[in-house]
């Protein structure tokens, strides 16, 4: 089955890692605020599993950890949305049907961009997707025995030490941060992330230096200074900032479609609806605009979300995934959370849709993002190790399907259990979710949000790469700096050690070191789900 790439035992093995990891990912972005990648622990335990089978090949081990990983986002995408509405109302109701039909929905699109978009950025693009050739680089360097395989393990083994000590023996801080910098509400310092560090080095110290330049404008030339100078006070710095960084992403998200995307349409569309045609894509894509079509007719009669607001969700996704792929191509960061509220806002804008079906909104758009984010990593290592994308794609059908049936299962077997006040409470603080209600209401600051819509538009016509300068405004300050630091280090090693990367030495430790941390990470959080569950 394509050349024992795609293979009946590598599906059922995918599909149980799916349920595992979609269970531990729903419990740890409710009460950690976080869902660490999975793709490093997938590639490890899928090789280790076929490895003992027999007879495997790199490229199985790609598909099946491609299936294990998908429902992991899923869970994500769902865990930092839906909370939102009973942080709002406790008293509100959500029906199964609905919610699962949103879920459902949310990985149908994810599944349908996928597709089309993954010549255009993993391949024309070129993107790093540093999750991904980190994935590569552990299989084919665990897969030959080479000499650097001892680089690789020393290096995840000091990563996952590291972490071990950082989040489960709670041996010292994880972050440190400047008490009088956080007065502004600046979250000034660094994240002791040996992951973080090694995306930096990766991604390469270009693309983060402007990142980092994103955190200083929103940090000490918003927050920081715009108070210091009396232009505005603390509450009016804080949406000045959020809504910055949002219109910057906005902005990005309108430059690839006009200059990236529409001008290649024939190509990455052509085979929605022309016959036998593939354009840039590896399969036939024909039924997708038929599966949209009735999707939409689904979410307004089932959901009372409104037929525009579904028309708007579905068009909405198609900007949003697009940029989650590149955000997560450039920066090893996805917030799909964001990328929900910016439709939900638009959807308010356009109609009277009530605040539940305004989550369920976003809830369908993070829900792709998150799972377009995620497998356009694995198309990365895919593309790395000469695998079939289109038996990358089916496994990432069976995973990402049972991600979102179990995604919604476990998010009611919490609601049960532990009822509405425990969203937004000591139990499951569901920090985006908390965000997202929040925006509600609509962007808190508009002439900010339309300054970076139009200046991102701008910017990236001249191939800046401002997403990340909009990564850079939005996230917490000591996430930028760190991976700011893995930058640097990669600048040093270019300019004075060349043939330390030329080797690939760099990109192997770094390899390790992300691989470390996210092991670890994905093992903590499995723990504290059977915890919470038992």
């Amino acid at each position: 089955m394509f050349n024992r790439q795609l293979t009946l035992r590598g599906l059922i093995i995918g599909a149980l890692g799916s349920i595992v990891l979609t269970m531990s990912s729903m419990f740890i972005a409710l009460k950690l605020s976080s869902v660490p990648w999975p793709i490093m622990f997938v590639v490890l335990v899928s090789m280790f599993v076929l490895k003992l089978a027999g007879n495997t090949n790199l490229q199985e081990i790609n598909v099946t950890q491609t299936a294990m990983s998908a429902g992991a986002m899923v869970a994500g995408g769902l865990a930092f949305t839906i909370p939102g509405i009973w942080i709002l109302n406790p008293e509100a109701q959500v029906e199964l049907a609905d919610l699962m039909v949103v879920t459902l929905g949310g990985v149908i699109l994810g599944l349908i961009f996928t597709a089309l978009f993954r010549k255009y950025f993993i391949v024309t693009k070129e993107l790093p997707f540093a999750m991904g050739q980190a994935a590569a680089a552990t299989l084919e360097v665990s897969d030959k025995g080479s000499k650097k395989v001892g680089l690789l393990f020393i290096s995840m083994a000091a990563a996952g030490i590291f972490t071990y000590f950082r989040d489960w023996k709670l041996a010292f801080k994880s972050t440190v941060l400047s008490s009088k910098a956080m007065t502004y509400g600046s979250y000034t310092g660094i994240w002791l992330s040996p992951m973080l560090i090694s995306i930096g080095y990766i991604i390469g110290p270009i693309v983060v230096g402007v990142w980092f330049v994103g955190a200083l404008i929103g940090d000490f030339g918003i927050l920081i200074g715009g108070v210091e100078a009396g232009l505005w006070d603390s509450l009016t710095a804080a949406n000045i900032k959020a809504s910055l960084g949002i219109g910057l992403m906005v902005g990005t998200g309108v430059g690839i479609l006009v200059k990236g995307i529409i001008p290649k349409a024939k190509d990455i569309f052509g085979s929605m609806f022309v016959k036998d045609k593939l354009g840039d894509n590896f399969i036939t894509m024909r039924w997708a605009p038929i599966v949209m079509v009735i999707l939409a007719f689904v979410l307004t009669v089932v959901t009372d979300m409104g037929i525009v607001s579904s028309v708007i969700t579905i068009l909405g996704t198609w900007l949003t995934t697009s940029m989650s792929a590149q955000c997560v191509g450039q920066s090893g960061i996805n917030p799909m959370e964001i990328f929900g509220i910016i439709v939900l806002i638009a959807a308010k804008a356009v109609s009277n849709i009530g605040d539940v079906e305004a989550f369920f909104v976003a809830a369908a758009v993070a829900v792709a993002c998150g799972l377009v984010g995620d497998v356009m990593n694995d198309f990365k290592a895919g593309h790395i190790l000469n695998t079939d994308p289109k038996a990358q794609w089916i496994a990432e059908v069976v995973g990402a399907l049972i991600g979102g049936l179990v995604s919604v299962f476990i998010l009611f077997v919490i609601l049960k259990a532990y009822g509405p006040e425990a969203f937004g409470g000591e139990m499951f603080p569901a920090a985006q979710a908390s965000a997202v209600a929040a925006m509600v209401g609509g962007i808190s600051h508009m002439p900010s949000f339309i300054i970076g819509v139009i200046l991102a538009t701008i910017l990236y016509y001249i191939n800046f790469p401002v997403i990340t300068l909009g990564l850079g405004v939005y996230l917490p300050f000591y996430l930028s700096a760190t991976a700011a630091l893995g930058g640097a280090l990669r600048f040093f090693a270019d300019k004075f050690f060349p043939k330390f990367e030329e080797d690939g030495k760099g990109t192997i430790i770094a390899s390790g070191l992300l691989g470390g941390e996210s092991i670890v990470g994905v093992i903590i959080a499995l723990y504290l789900a059977y915890q919470i569950i038992a």
